[in-house]
C-alpha cells in the first residue's frame, strides 16, 4: 500500500501525472488513472521533488496541570497572581458534580440540587518555539457558562453559551518562555436550566497550531450521495499580509487506507481575505455509511508552497443517502426504516458533564444493545466526542441548538443571550458539524415558547435561513408541542423541513389528514416514569401528577415509581402506548423516546429528595429497567425474553405478599408463544394477541422459581428463571472491561451485586458497600440508580439499591493493575482487578 508521502509527492509535483488527478473535477482534464499500482509508476519519478516541514499543523491535548479555585478572585487574570494554593487538577472538570446535595442550592432540585457559583482556572505552558511564524490558538470544546478567558493578562473574550465549542487566537500576546491562561466560569445566575448543566471547563481544550496560511478552523465542508459523487469546500485563511501563491492537493483513503480519489490545483493565488475552493470527486463502487454498517473515508487536505507542505487538515466523512417521505417516513439509502431513537441530556450520572469519552461509548453500547438507531442531543449541541463516537457506531442523530429562543423557561437561562449570540452560537454548531455522516437533521430548538406568538414567524425564517446558509443537505426541525397549525406560528413560517411533534400520540394517526404533504417524525414521545427494581400494583395506567396544576399527592415513601409501563406524566404516555401508535402507521418517520436514559435534575414527579428524573429507560448508573426488554423485543431481532417482576417478599415497598395475586408480565419476541411455570407446574400458555406488546399471568405468590419458557412452532427458542433469593450473603463484582488503557481517563465500570448463598441477587439489598482501591487507578463515580439518594457521587462508598451498586474505575498513565475490593457488613467481601495499559 502506497504510503502517504509518496502519494504527496505525486500529487503535488508540477509534472504531468498531475493533469491525471485534476480530472475528477476538471473534464477537460485526461481521466486519472484509478488503481494505485498506475499512481505507483508516477510516484517513482518524483520521490525527491517536495519536501513536507516536521509539523504542519498540530492540535495538541491542553487538558493537562491546571489549577482551580472555586470562588471569585478578580486578580487571577494577572500573570502576577500566586495560585500556589491551587487545586491541581486534570480537565474536563465539573465542579458542581463534586459537591454535596442540598435543596437550597441555587440551582434547585430541577437543576440538580447541586452547586453552582463561579471558578477560575490557570495553566502555565510554555509557547511553541516558533510561535512568531505561526498561528497559534486555545480551543474549547465547552464551557459552562459565561466564560472568559485571559491571557497573560491580555483579555481574549467572552462566550456565554454553556454548549458552544470557540477558540481563540493568542499567537501576538504569546511570548518566550512562562506563558498564563486564566479562566474565569461563571455559573453562579441561577436557575438557569431546565436539568443539570454541570459548571466548569467540562469539556476537551487543544492548542493549536497551524501556518499563517492554512485552511481554516472547520474549514472543510463534504457531501456525498449514494452514487458517490462527493463535493468539497474547502476555506482557506491567509493571515500572512500579502497574496500567496500555493498548491492544494485533496486525497480521499478508504478505511483500509487506500487511495481511492485525488485532485490537485496548482498556482492558486489567494489574497488576505482568504479563498472558497469548491471541488467535485468521483468514488467508484462507493461503500455506504448506515446504522449496521458505519463505513468511513478520510479526505486529507494539503497545502504546499516552494516545494514544501505548510498544512494537512483531515475530515472524515461518509458516503449515503436518505430522505423523509410525506407517505412513507424515513429512508436510508434508498431503504425505508423507522427511527428508532431516544433523547440523551449530556450529563454522565455519576461523572457530571465531565466529557469521557469511554462513558459516552458505554451509554452507546447499552442503548445500541437495546435496538436504539438514533439519537437526538437534547436539547444543545453535544461535545465532538459524542458524535465521533454517533459516525463510528452507526447512530442517526438530530443535533438541537437551543432549549430557548428570545422567551425563557427559566429566569437565567439563554432568552438573555440569545439577541447577541444566537447566530454565532448556531453557525458555530452547524460549521464544526456538518460533516458527521451520523446527522440527518439540524434542530432550531425545542417546545419553543415563541410557537404561541407572531415573533415565532421571523425567528424561524431567521434561523432556518442561518442552517440554510451553511449546509443544503440536510432537513432543518424544530421540536413543537403546539398541534393546532392556526396557532403554531413557528410552523406558519413555513420554513421547516420536517414536522417534529413532541407527544400528543394519540394526534399521529390523524396526521396526514390534518397535514397533508408534511413529513412528519416524533420528535419527543413518552415521559414514562419508572424506578429500577420496583413494582407496585399494575392494573391501572395514571398520570404523575395528573395536570400541571394539581399538587402531586400519590406518589409513595419510597419516592419510587413501578417499573411495570404503567405510569406517564400527565403530558405523555406510557411506553406501549407510545410505541403501538408509532409502529403503526409508515408517515411516522419515527420516534425519540424520552429518555435514554436518567439523567440529573427534573425529578418529576416528586418533591425533594428526589434530584434526578425517572425518565429513563435505563437508570443514571446504566442498569435497565424492565422496560428496556419491550424495546429490545420489537427494535432488535434477536432473541429476547424477559420476565417481571422479581420473586422475592419485598422490604419496604408496596407489593408481592404471601398468597396474593401477582402480575407476571413477560416481554419476548422471535416465538409463538410463552409458558410460565411456578415451582414446576405450568401457569398456561400465553401469545400476544392484537397490538399487545407483552403477556402476563395472575399469579398467586409463593417462594420459588419462576419460570418463563419462548417457544416457536413447538420448539424452544429462550429460558428466564427468577428466584426467591434467601438472605443476603455475599458481594459479586462485575467488571464491563477487565482490560483498559492507562491513559489517566479510561473507565471500567464495575457492577456489585448483593447475593444469597446459591447465587441468587437479592432485590431488596440495601447494604452499604465500601470500596478500597490499589494500584494504578482511582474511583471516579459511585452511583445506584436511585432517583432520591442523596449520598455523594465522589466517594468511596455506596448503598445498593434493589441489590445493585455501581463503582466507575479510572485509570492513571501507569501501565498496571487496579485492585478494587468491595465489602459489606455482613457479608462475604470480594475483589476485582483491571489491568491497564499502553
Amino acid at each position: 500500500m502506497l504510503n502517504n508521502f509518496r502519494v504527496l509527492v505525486f500529487l503535488m509535483a508540477g509534472l504531468s501525472a498531475s493533469r491525471h488527478c485534476e480530472a475528477r473535477s476538471n473534464p477537460s482534464a485526461k481521466e486519472m488513472p484509478t488503481h494505485t499500482n498506475k499512481i505507483a509508476s508516477c510516484l517513482a519519478m518524483t520521490t525527491d521533488l517536495l519536501k513536507p516541514i516536521s509539523e504542519p499543523r498540530t492540535k495538541t491535548n491542553f487538558n493537562k496541570n491546571w489549577k482551580f479555585f472555586l470562588g471569585d478572585e478578580p486578580g487571577a487574570k494577572s500573570p502576577a497572581y500566586n495560585d500556589l494554593k491551587w487545586r491541581k487538577l486534570n480537565l474536563p472538570h465539573d465542579w458542581s458534580i463534586e459537591g454535596k446535595f442540598d435543596e437550597k442550592n441555587p440551582a434547585k432540585p430541577e437543576g440538580g440540587g447541586l452547586p453552582t457559583g463561579i471558578g477560575w482556572y490557570r495553566k502555565e505552558f510554555t509557547a511553541p518555539a516558533d510561535f512568531q511564524n505561526r498561528v497559534i490558538s486555545i480551543e474549547f470544546d465547552g464551557v459552562y457558562k459565561n466564560s472568559e478567558v485571559w491571557i497573560n493578562g491580555k483579555y481574549l473574550g467572552k462566550r456565554p453559551y454553556g454548549y458552544s465549542s470557540f477558540s481563540y487566537e493568542i499567537s501576538k500576546f504569546l511570548k518566550s518562555g512562562k506563558n498564563i491562561i486564566a479562566v474565569k466560569v461563571d455559573n453562579s445566575a441561577q436557575p438557569d436550566s431546565r436539568w443539570y448543566s454541570g459548571s466548569g471547563i467540562y469539556r476537551n481544550v487543544w492548542l493549536t497550531s497551524t501556518a499563517k496560511f492554512a485552511v481554516s478552523k472547520w474549514g472543510t465542508f463534504v457531501t456525498a450521495d449514494q452514487s458517490g459523487k462527493v463535493e468539497l469546500q474547502i476555506q482557506i485563511q491567509n493571515k500572512t499580509l500579502k497574496t500567496q501563491t500555493v498548491s492544494v492537493t485533496n486525497i480521499i483513503y478508504n478505511a483500509e487506507g487506500k487511495v481511492i480519489s485525488a485532485t490537485v490545483q496548482q498556482a492558486l493565488k489567494v489574497d488576505t481575505s482568504g479563498s472558497l475552493i469548491n471541488r467535485v470527486f468521483e468514488v467508484k463502487n462507493p461503500i455506504l455509511w448506515s446504522v449496521n454498517n458505519p463505513y468511513q473515508y478520510k479526505l486529507v487536505t494539503q497545502i504546499a508552497q516552494n516545494g514544501k507542505i505548510i498544512d494537512k487538515y483531515e475530515t472524515r466523512f461518509g458516503i449515503r443517502s436518505f430522505n423523509f417521505d410525506a407517505e412513507k417516513g424515513f429512508f436510508l439509502n434508498g431503504k425505508p426504516m423507522k427511527i428508532l431513537g431516544v433523547c440523551l441530556h449530556h450529563d454522565l450520572g455519576a461523572l457530571g458533564a465531565a466529557v469521557n469519552i469511554r462513558a459516552m461509548e458505554r451509554q452507546l453500547e447499552i442503548m445500541k444493545e437495546m435496538g436504539v438507531n438514533a439519537i437526538r442531543t437534547a436539547h444543545n449541541p453535544p461535545a465532538p466526542e459524542f458524535l465521533d463516537l454517533c459516525d463510528k457506531m452507526g447512530f442517526l442523530v438530530m443535533d438541537e441548538a437551543f432549549d430557548m429562543w428570545a422567551k425563557k423557561k427559566t429566569k437565567n437561562d439563554y432568552h438573555l443571550n440569545f439577541s447577541e449570540w444566537h447566530r454565532r452560537d448556531l453557525e458555530d454548531m452547524i460549521k464544526r458539524d456538518r460533516n458527521h455522516p451520523s446527522i440527518i437533521l439540524w434542530s432550531i430548538g425545542n417546545e419553543i415558547r415563541e410557537q404561541f406568538d407572531s415573533t415565532g414567524i421571523a425567528i424561524t425564517k431567521e434561523l432556518v435561513g442561518i442552517v440554510k446558509n451553511l449546509d443544503t443537505s440536510r432537513p432543518v426541525i424544530s421540536a413543537l408541542t403546539e398541534t393546532d397549525a392556526k396557532k403554531n406560528f413557528i410552523y406558519q413560517a413555513n420554513a421547516l423541513d420536517v414536522y417534529g411533534l413532541n407527544y400528543n400520540h394519540k394526534k399521529y394517526a390523524d396526521f396526514p389528514k390534518n397535514y397533508p404533504g408534511v413529513k412528519f417524525l416524533a420528535t419527543e414521545t413518552t415521559s414514562a416514569l419508572e424506578t429500577r427494581g420496583f413494582y407496585d400494583t399494575a392494573d391501572t395506567i395514571r398520570r404523575w401528577p395528573k395536570d400541571g396544576k394539581t399538587k402531586f399527592t400519590e406518589g409513595n415513601k419510597e419516592w419510587s415509581a413501578s417499573s411495570y409501563d404503567n405510569v406517564s406524566a400527565y403530558w405523555g404516555s406510557t411506553h406501549e402506548e407510545t410505541w403501538k401508535e408509532a409502529k403503526k402507521y409508515d408517515h411516522v418517520s419515527g420516534l425519540f423516546v424520552w429518555t435514554g436514559f436518567d439523567y440529573l435534575g427534573e425529578p418529576l414527579p416528586y418533591p425533594w429528595p428526589a434530584r434526578s428524573s425517572y425518565f429513563g429507560i435505563v437508570d443514571l448508573a446504566g442498569f435497565p429497567k424492565d422496560s428496556y426488554y419491550m424495546y429490545q423485543s420489537e427494535w432488535t431481532n434477536k432473541p429476547v425474553l424477559h420476565i417481571l417482576p422479581h420473586w422475592n417478599l419485598p422490604t419496604g415497598q408496596a407489593g408481592l405478599e404471601s398468597g396474593k395475586s401477582v402480575e407476571v408480565w413477560a416481554y419476548y419476541n422471535n416465538a409463538d408463544e410463552v409458558e410460565l411455570y411456578l415451582n414446576g407446574k405450568s401457569l398456561g400458555k400465553k401469545s400476544k394477541q392484537n397490538d399487545d406488546l407483552h403477556v402476563l399471568w395472575n399469579v398467586n405468590f409463593e417462594p420459588g422459581t419462576l419460570k418463563a419458557v419462548s417457544r416457536k412452532n413447538g420448539k424452544e427458542v429462550l429460558v428466564k428463571e427468577v428466584k426467591t433469593a434467601g438472605a443476603a450473603a455475599k458481594i459479586e463484582l462485575i467488571a464491563d472491561r477487565k482490560n483498559i488503557k492507562a491513559d489517566g481517563s479510561d473507565l471500567s465500570f464495575v457492577t456489585v451485586r448483593v447475593l444469597d448463598a446459591a447465587g441468587n441477587l437479592v432485590p431488596n439489598a440495601d447494604h452499604l458497600v465500601n470500596f478500597k482501591v490499589e494500584g494504578d487507578g482511582f474511583i471516579a463515580g459511585v452511583d445506584n440508580g436511585f432517583q432520591a439518594s442523596l449520598e455523594p457521587f465522589k466517594a468511596s462508598y455506596r448503598k445498593a439499591f434493589h441489590g445493585l451498586c455501581l463503582a466507575i474505575l479510572q485509570s492513571t498513565e501507569k501501565a498496571g493493575t487496579i485492585k478494587l475490593t468491595a465489602t459489606a457488613k455482613g457479608l462475604t467481601s470480594t475483589s476485582i482487578t483491571i489491568n491497564t495499559g499502553k
